[in-house]
């Protein structure tokens, strides 16, 4: 299998975790999207990482998609309960982590592109998205509580869109306090960066 994506993306990152804690072997192909002359759409029409390039040519696109077949290579390390409410709450806490990502990172653009004038932003878009990176951060700390885990008594892919999350946030936004406002959002963290998995992996 060949993995394409940026090593910057927390995305990527969740489908590299993945990997990594089941034990599967890929190669990994760094893509800039947004450099002049990527080919990215000739790959997956919508442009975007990652892409997982199977045996044979066949490719998968999107995070959920890529995570949730790789948890079905291999019996290590099961990730996503296969059926019943325990499915439903992980792919939860994937979707909240990947919501508040979504958010962030539309705030990231509206503040960096370089195709708009600095008067062309607009600060009540950046306000509305930073809405929902607060009020998903919120929503994480009361869902973990004193729990180890999201959801479970060991690591699953809720830790991991969590974690993959949480990390992105500390690279891109480094003034936003969660690991003041929501300290066992942090502890989490920490504990999830003591593997090898998620230490690998931590974006620079």
């Amino acid at each position: 299998m060949k993995l394409i994506g940026s090593t910057t993306s927390p995305y990527v990152r969740k489908v590299r975790v993945v990997m990594a804690e089941k034990k599967l072997d890929y190669g990994f192909v760094q893509e800039n999207v947004w450099a002049e002359g990527s080919t990215m759409g000739n790959i997956n029409p919508l442009g975007k990482v990652p892409c997982l390039v199977m045996e044979g040519g066949d490719k998968l696109f999107d995070s959920r998609v890529i995570v949730e077949y790789l948890d079905t290579l291999s019996p290590v390390g099961k990730l996503i309960p296969t059926t019943g409410r325990g499915r439903a709450e992980v792919k939860t806490w994937e979707a909240l982590a990947d919501g508040m990502l979504d958010a962030a990172i539309l705030v990231r653009l509206e503040r960096t592109f370089e195709g708009r004038k600095d008067s062309e932003r607009c600060q009540a878009w950046i306000d509305r998205q930073m809405g929902k990176v607060q009020a998903s951060l919120q929503a994480m700390s009361v869902g973990l509580a004193d729990k180890p885990y999201c959801s479970a008594i060991h690591p699953s892919l809720s830790d991991i869109a969590v974690g993959c999350a949480l990390g992105w946030l500390e690279f891109r936004f480094p003034e936003i306090t969660w690991r003041t406002d929501y300290p066992n959002l942090g502890r989490l963290l920490d504990k999830l960066m003591l593997r090898p998995s998620f230490a690998d992996t931590k974006p620079a």
